[in-house]
Formats: C-alpha cells, sequence, structure tokens
C-alpha cells in the first residue's frame, strides 16, 4: 500500500492542485520521473517539512518531452541552469525538473527511476527517489545559506539499516571521503546508534583512508570545495590559485555553467 505523503491540508489549495496536475501531466506524456526534496525525505524519516515547491528527476534524455508535455498543458517553462535543471510554472507555483546536482555530479540514471517507493503524493500515485540517492545529492550540499548536513544524519538514523550500502559506496566513487565524514559526524552526533551503520562498511572506509595516508599528495594545488559549495570557496580559486574541481575533466560543467551558477549565488554568502 502506498504512503500518503504531503496532504493536501499541508498547502494551499492552489499549490496542492498544480503539483498533482503536474504528475499526471508527466504520467500522461510517458515521461519517467521520481519525487525527491520534502515528499521523499518524510517518508523516509517521518520528518514533514513545510514546501513551495516539488523536485522531480527525470534522465536528461528525458527532459525536452517533459517539457514539452508540461508546455501542452499550460505550464511556462525556463532553464535557468543548463547544466543541472529546468523550471516549470502555472501562476505562482512552480516545480524543478532535475537531472543532475547543481555541482554537476550525480546524473540521474534508470536506477534513481526504478528503485525508489510507490508512495501517494497528494492524491497521485508516483515513485520517490531512492533513500541512496538522496542521501547522495544531500551529502554534498553544504552552502552557508543552506547545510542539508542533519537531513544526511538522519536519513542514516532512519533507513540506514536498510540502505545498499554497497549501491551507496558505487555512487560516491571517488568522492567516498564525502560519505566517510558524514558517517563519522554521525557517531559523534547519535552515539548510541552506531549499530545503524554496518559495521564492514565504517572498517571499509577507514582502512581506505589510512591506506590513503601513505599514498603520495595530490599533485598540484586541487580545491574540492566548490563540489560542496557554490560560493564559499570562491577565495580558493580566485585568488589563492587552486584549480577548481568542478573543471576536471568527468564534470560535465563547463566554465561558463559555473561562471552562471555561482554568480546566481547571493553576495552575501560570498568568500572574498
Amino acid at each position: 500500500m502506498s504512503q500518503v505523503l504531503g496532504l493536501p491540508n499541508e498547502l494551499p489549495p492552489e499549490a496542492a492542485a498544480f503539483f498533482s496536475r503536474t504528475f499526471r501531466l508527466l504520467k500522461d506524456g510517458g515521461v519517467p520521473f521520481v519525487v525527491g526534496g520534502a515528499y521523499a525525505f518524510e517518508h523516509y524519516t517521518d520528518i514533514l517539512r513545510p514546501t513551495k515547491d516539488a523536485d522531480l528527476f527525470l534522465r536528461r534524455t528525458d527532459l525536452d518531452r517533459a517539457l514539452d508535455a508540461l508546455a501542452a498543458g499550460g505550464y511556462g517553462i525556463e532553464s535557468p541552469f543548463p547544466h543541472w535543471l529546468a523550471k516549470a510554472h502555472d501562476g505562482g507555483q512552480f516545480v524543478d525538473l532535475i537531472f543532475r546536482s547543481g555541482n554537476g555530479m550525480s546524473d540521474v540514471d534508470d536506477d534513481w527511476l526504478e528503485r525508489g517507493p510507490l508512495a501517494d503524493v497528494l492524491g497521485e500515485e508516483v515513485r520517490l527517489c531512492p533513500p541512496e540517492e538522496l542521501l547522495l545529492t544531500k551529502s554534498f550540499i553544504i552552502e552557508r545559506e543552506r547545510c542539508d548536513v542533519a537531513d544526511v544524519l538522519h536519513l542514516l538514523l532512519t533507513v540506514g539499516p536498510r540502505l545498499d550500502w554497497r549501491r551507496l559506496l558505487d555512487r560516491f566513487g571517488a568522492h567516498w571521503r564525502v560519505l566517510l565524514a558524514h558517517v563519522i559526524l554521525f557517531e559523534y552526533v547519535y552515539p548510541g546508534e552506531r549499530e545503524r551503520i554496518p559495521r564492514a562498511i565504517v572498517q571499509a572506509l577507514l582502512d581506505r583512508e589510512a591506506r590513503e595516508q601513505g599514498a603520495p599528495p595530490h599533485p598540484g594545488r586541487l580545491c574540492r570545495g566548490t563540489l560542496l559549495s557554490r560560493a564559499q570557496f570562491l577565495v580558493d580559486v580566485d585568488r589563492w590559485g587552486y584549480r577548481d574541481a568542478r573543471l576536471d575533466p568527468e564534470n560535465p560543467m563547463t566554465p561558463w555553467d559555473i561562471a552562471w551558477w555561482t554568480d546566481d549565488a547571493d553576495d552575501a554568502v560570498r568568500t572574498r
């Protein structure tokens, strides 16, 4: 049975109707998608968070079809950040159509669309973002104005024993230290809940870190902080001579994407 999420009385009626219609338009258009954001987070943690929008994840190859379906339904569409999302709106309501993370990582693929649970969101049966992918994307959001560390720790607390940890490790790939950092913080915040993360996984991460300590340091001056915050490590790449990790060949962001995404950050959160 589907879990009922985002009860309409938690939203203005016009917002609930807009989201429900958006789900129907995409389903009728044959566009596969999953719902993330506050609704998926509520499903996994039972934490109900007021939200004014909806995060819909889909493959990049399905984005144009999704926008066509919503435009045919009378929505306005725009692509404010072409490297990771588009938006659809009707009146004052909008949804984000996301095909990768803002840092250029974590492209949506078939696993995103097939592994998440079904749930009733605002009266429509939809599939939710899988917990591994939800945790992955939140792990890299450590902005001054928005930090999802607490969300990651709550996910580890509530669904840690049920996560596909080997798959999660594969998702983090070369960025496994970010996962290790959250695991260590989890054990600090919840000292009585260590068993919620498999000991074998924790030991494997610690062993990997120990081996890396004996290896030569990374060549050159590289800053990966820009993968965690688009604004707080600008001083590193603009003044201190560090290379921006978003310009590595495996990251799809172009210098134009980086400039456009960075320029959108509020001046109050930038480093100078």
